[in-house]
């Protein structure tokens, strides 16, 4: 276990106390603090760099020298070369978490145990047993805690779902998304390695996985098959699953194959299609059965390839804060923790197992 891992797990249970954070008044910015230096927390300063009511305030890494190069490179005013110092700051009010899987409990638990509200990237954590103990310690604290599964608040997939809540294709009965990369990715990058919780499933199988939870609610059946690569981590892996209401869905994710990377929802009468970056979409269109398809778009959308999406999910966060609400409803905690037990699933039957620093290390 790392010395940042072992002082969060230290400060969890030192300061039992709720903190009961009073909501962000709102003639001010949200002030925001980042923790990684990584890829993805640079498209997230950039994207969330658009509201108007948000305010990058500090980055903190593992590394003095990342951290100041990201910060000078991003125009954030501090930078901390540890995570104790990031939380600490007076002037965060919610931490972004953005490292690899693994270090995703004792980041965010190090947050959480020092008072502060939490947006945490996806694959939420390893597995279900730690996304469990950071929904408990967040619970305990009375602190505001989200997976950052931005797909969620996607105006586009937003109106995905009351479409078909409104019964517009009838009941589900297959859902189709795949999400892969045709790479080649070496052993010691991310996506590979096991120690970083690397591997197609976690990294980017949890978007169609998350993407069938949305519709379908938690899946009664988890089939599922992979190339494994030498050192374990699943390279090319095909999911089934199944309700026992007779929906089932077929999702596939890849780090060795390009694939077209849409989302089909099909029921009794009609069916959705979500063209490529279904993650991310801009469009869908509506086949009903005996009517002409409908295109549906959002003005201002770029989809994948451009903004992700990212602005949408922390102005979700930034309302909570505001309201003073603990968690969103548009990514409530129950599904995050529905979602992680069915990927936790899918490892045990590929056969995916994460080494015991990557264990503990989290």
């Amino acid at each position: 276990m790392t010395a940042e891992a072992e002082t969060g797990r230290e400060a969890e249970h030192e300061r039992p106390v709720p903190v009961r954070v009073p909501p962000v008044a709102a003639d001010r910015p949200v002030r925001w603090g980042v923790l990684a230096t990584g890829g993805i927390a640079e498209r997230f300063v950039t994207e969330v760099g658009e509201l108007p009511d948000a305010e990058i305030v500090a980055v903190g890494s593992r590394g003095e020298a990342s951290a100041k190069e990201f910060a000078g490179r991003l125009g954030i005013p501090r930078a901390y070369g540890a995570w104790a110092g990031l939380v600490a700051d007076e002037d965060v009010d919610i931490v972004y978490v953005a490292t690899p899987h693994s270090a995703h409990r004792a980041a965010a638990g190090l947050a959480l145990a020092a008072g502060k509200p939490v947006l945490c990237e996806k694959a939420f954590t390893l597995d279900a047993r730690e996304a469990g103990e950071l929904v408990a310690l967040a619970g305990e604290r009375g602190l505001f805690l989200m997976e950052a599964m931005w797909m969620y608040c996607n105006p586009v997939i937003r109106r995905l779902v009351e479409l078909v809540r409104d019964g517009a294709i009838g009941e589900i009965r297959t859902v189709q998304a795949d999400f892969g990369l045709e790479g080649p990715f070496p052993p010691e990058h991310r996506l590979r390695d096991p120690a970083l919780g690397g591997g197609a499933v976690l990294d980017l199988g949890v978007y169609p996985v998350s993407f069938a939870h949305l519709l379908l609610g938690e899946p009664d059946r988890v089939q599922a098959d992979a190339l494994l690569s030498p050192e374990g981590a699943d390279l090319n892996t095909g999911i089934l699953l199944g309700w026992d209401a007779g929906a089932t869905a077929l999702l596939t994710c890849s780090v060795t194959a390009d694939t077209p990377r849409t989302a089909t929802v099909t029921g009794t009468k009609g069916r959705i299609e979500i063209p490529a970056g279904f993650f991310s979409p801009d469009r869908l269109v509506l086949r009903r059965s005996g009517a002409e398809p409908e295109e549906i778009t959002e003005e201002g959308l770029t989809g994948a390839g451009g903004l992700w999406g990212m602005q949408y999910e922390a102005a979700e966060v930034m309302r909570c804060l505001r309201a003073g609400e603990t968690e969103s409803p548009l990514v409530p905690l129950a599904g995050t923790l529905a979602v992680m037990r069915t990927l936790d699933a899918v490892r045990d039957r590929i056969g995916v197992r994460f080494p015991e620093a990557a264990a503990s290390a989290a």
